[in-house]
């Protein structure tokens, strides 16, 4: 589905520039390019799509019914939503966006939110074909895990109250709306009126959002490949305690989707790094990196970030030590 953004970055890059996809400049350069257009559509194409359902259907019963006797049945949907997504933790933020303005509860969307980057259906492909379908069932359910867990427990502390203002007004905005509709109130709007509708919220956020997303994917693209080959499987491969912990640290820097990190994974697993670290290191690569908190916050206040950035760590940290301790060295 992406592969006209990376054609794209290929002409671009490669061709009208004359870069070599062999220089770190040439790759870093084809990587902004391809990722900022891809999230740019996104940005465009899922708001305008979620605002249009919005105007179009009485959300109400849904809103209602992942709100509230059924929000864990909620948590497991924004989950399993965020599995067969293809999005990586930056182009996860349009949707994100979406569910708020829809009242979709805080807890739900990031459940959503925390599982799109690690989980899609590429890389359980490729997982399969690398260690096998016992481990990859593990790393879908521990993945799940991590997104409903997370959506529970910052539902529990009302981590709605830390949205930036336009993000907590699209919130509530969307509650009230759902709540005071009737049933047939947007079936009476024409098409051009739920269409300005849609365009109207697409054009409010995209206009705060589009530069963060160019200096996010701009950092990312800067420190893509900037570790050496080699240095993690040399410094993080004898499975002492502490190396888990490093390999997430290491991670945060760095950026990359799920696809695109399992070729990472497989070097690494081959050269040695047990499988733990390995995982640890690839679960902060992509849904932890400071491209993405970059762009969240534009939607988040800083307790709420910290928040999920101590949350992530502390699980992939400990879902490493679980893996070293099951598996060690495959």
């Amino acid at each position: 589905m992406f592969s006209i953004f990376t054609r794209l970055a290929d002409w671009l890059v490669y061709s009208l520039i004359g870069l070599s996809p062999e220089t770190k400049l040439g790759e870093a350069l084809h990587f902004f390019v391809e990722d900022v257009t891809k999230i740019f559509a996104l940005l465009i194409v899922m708001i305008y799509v979620i605002a249009l359902v919005r105007a179009s259907l009485n959300v109400e019963r849904v809103r209602d019914y992942l709100a509230g006797k059924h929000r864990g049945l909620g948590y497991f949907m924004g989950s399993g939503f965020g599995v067969i997504t293809p999005f990586c933790s930056c182009s996860s933020i349009p949707v994100f966006l979406g569910f708020t303005s829809a009242g979709i509860p805080v807890g739900i969307t990031m459940a959503f939110l925390i599982t799109s980057p690690l989980i899609n259906e590429v890389a359980i492909l490729l997982l399969v074909s690398l260690l096998g379908w016992q481990f990859t069932l593990i790393y879908i359910a521990v993945g799940m895990s991590i997104g409903i867990l997370g959506g529970w427990f910052l539902d529990t502390i009302k981590a709605e109250r830390w949205l930036q203002s336009f993000a907590a007004d699209a919130l509530k905005r969307g509650q009230q709306q759902s709540a005071e509709a009737s049933p047939n109130e947007s079936a009476s709007m024409t098409m051009l009126e739920r269409h300005q509708f849609a365009k109207d919220e697409m054009l409010e956020i995209f206009g705060r959002v589009w530069k963060w997303v160019i200096i996010g994917v701009g950092l990312g693209a800067a420190l893509h490949g900037f570790v050496p080959d080699g240095w993690i499987e040399a410094h993080l491969g004898q499975g002492q305690w502490w190396s888990v912990p490093a390999a997430v640290f290491l991670g945060i820097p760095l950026y990359s989707n799920a696809t695109g990190i399992i070729p990472v994974m497989e070097s690494l697993i081959v050269n040695g790094l047990p499988i733990g670290t390995t995982l640890a290191f690839c679960m902060s690569t992509v849904a932890a990196s400071f491209p993405e908190f970059i762009l969240l916050k534009q939607v988040m206040q800083w307790r709420l970030l910290a928040t999920l950035f101590a949350l992530l760590l502390v699980a992939f940290t400990l879902v490493g030590w679980i893996f070293n301790g099951l598996f060690g060295v495959l």
